[in-house]
């Protein structure tokens, strides 16, 4: 039994760590390369499935404790270097010659453009150049607040639950998460587009909706995750035989 009860617990572990990490490298990956409206909101297509990564986080803080969180945090912050890497590499190796291009490698801008890191393109730019622009700077970016936000966000929640003495779910899951997305999204939007504003390529009022909207839209699906977090601790402390009341 006690075989069974540790490969359960490290299986939902690595369940809930996969989410985070598949979440959180979707926002490096996908990150600026389109932006979505919805409602009054305008949103680059990467966060929408960021705020998963704060539920899992405080899924892990209730119920493995704050050194299992910290940890998955590290990994998460490890794994952004290795995207960094990749990018680099992808983009320091010569591209095959011109005759062997396949039609996609290479695209013709209509008018110059302006990228999120002040650089303006125009011409014929290869694909992955642009993409190189756009991801490069977002995953730097992406990799302060993130590391800033999802320590906030443990260390609130655990401060919480010591205050609360391990009582109030909504209390420790809604304050710590709204108050480490207000980190993230005022750090990500400034740090990715700051060299933009700069230079003069981005207004001080798209910066600002930006910001807003980031914030607004990861503070909704904080408030709407309560139920599922709710849910979910419910049954995993069954499943899992945990006392999550105890764990810190």
């Amino acid at each position: 039994m006690d075989h069974e009860l540790t490969e359960r617990r490290e299986r939902v572990f690595l369940i809930l760590a996969g989410f985070f990490l598949c979440a959180m490298t979707l926002l490096n990956v996908i990150g600026i390369t389109r932006f979505v409206q919805l409602g009054p909101m305008a949103l680059a297509v990467g966060v929408l499935p960021y705020p998963l990564t704060f539920l899992c986080t405080d899924l892990i803080s209730e119920l493995y404790g704050r050194r299992r969180a910290n940890f998955l945090v590290w990994v998460g912050f490890s794994l952004n270097f290795f995207i960094l890497g990749c990018l680099y590499v992808g983009n320091a190796i010569p591209a095959v010659a011109a005759e062997s291009q396949p039609p996609w490698q290479v695209i013709q801008l209509a008018e110059e453009i302006a990228l999120p890191n002040g650089e303006v393109l125009s011409g014929s730019v290869e694909l992955f150049t642009l993409i190189y622009a756009c991801t490069s700077g977002a995953v730097f970016a992406s990799m302060m607040a993130y590391i800033t936000a999802q320590f906030c966000d443990v260390q609130i929640f655990h401060m919480l639950k010591r205050w609360t003495q391990g009582k109030h779910l909504w209390i420790r899951n809604n304050f710590s998460t709204m108050t480490s997305q207000l980190v993230d999204s005022l750090m990500v939007i400034s740090v990715t587009f700051g060299a933009a504003f700069l230079a003069g390529n981005i207004t001080l009022s798209a910066l600002l909706v930006l910001m807003g909207s980031n914030y607004l839209f990861k503070l909704i699906v904080a408030l709407l995750d309560t139920a599922p977090f709710y849910a979910l601790t419910h049954y995993l402390r069954r499943y899992l035989s945990i006392d999550s009341a105890n764990v810190f």
